[in-house]
């Protein structure tokens, strides 16, 4: 490859996070579609960069890696942005919440998202249903840490965190397309709402906007995405 790090991303997928901080962090990468629609992410050649068939996948001069927050920390660290160093006193609450993002939150994601794959499809709105308050709860703590204004969760300072909370929350508000989704208010959280209006306004989210078809408010007022390749499901 051309640059040092390809992406392979589907539209408005886990792989939009990864876009957001590549961009952020101002890193030369290059993008390759992985095609929901035609299942590639289960075909032999995406299957060898991740055997889970998960996206995304980064692909890096030390090889491929899968898991966001994985490719998270590895980035933050590998360039020195983004996160608190290894040696910073603020390394360890940063660390738990970014696991918190992604081994508590992003799984309840997935089951309020794709429930048919955890439950009967006929029980699948019930799970659903006692799913949300969990979810509720979350953003409430997440909120909590807000107020106090961290560097690693501050309205004006962005970091692999907020990028990925904001990712997380715009999902939240649109997902699923056929489900009831009044239970997410953003208005409910006032702190993670304004570090969200302030990553609006951020060149990466405008480059993000612009190469996956995500509307002028991604973050607070999301629309479905219209991407000029590929497709979000």
């Amino acid at each position: 490859m051309n640059a040092p790090y390809r992406l392979h991303y589907a539209p408005d997928n886990a792989s939009l996070v990864i876009r957001l901080v590549l961009e952020e962090m101002g890193l030369s990468f290059e993008t390759t579609l992985v095609d929901r629609r035609q299942s590639a992410q289960d075909g032999p050649a995406y299957r060898a960069l991740n055997p889970n068939g998960l996206i995304p996948v980064l692909e890096t001069p030390q090889g491929p890696i899968f898991e966001t927050a994985a490719i998270l920390l590895w980035l933050a660290d590998t360039h020195g942005q983004m996160a608190p160093a290894p040696d910073s006193p603020d390394r360890a609450a940063f660390l738990k919440w970014l696991f918190f993002a992604s081994n508590t939150l992003h799984a309840d994601l997935r089951v309020l998202f794709y429930a048919e794959k955890y439950i009967d499809t006929a029980q699948a709105d019930t799970l659903r249903h006692g799913i949300r308050p969990r979810l509720r709860q979350h953003l409430r703590v997440l909120n909590d840490v807000a107020r106090s204004a961290p560097d690693w969760l501050h309205a004006d300072q962005p970091s692999v965190l907020t990028y990925y909370l904001a990712c997380q929350m715009r999902w939240m508000a649109l997902y699923p397309a056929r489900a009831d989704r009044s239970w997410y208010q953003l208005a409910d959280t006032p702190y993670l709402q304004t570090v969200l209006m302030n990553l609006e306004s951020r060149p990466a989210t405008r480059a993000a906007i612009s190469a996956e078809g995500l509307g002028i408010t991604p973050f607070t007022s999301p629309a479905y995405a219209k991407p000029p390749e590929g497709s979000a499901t």
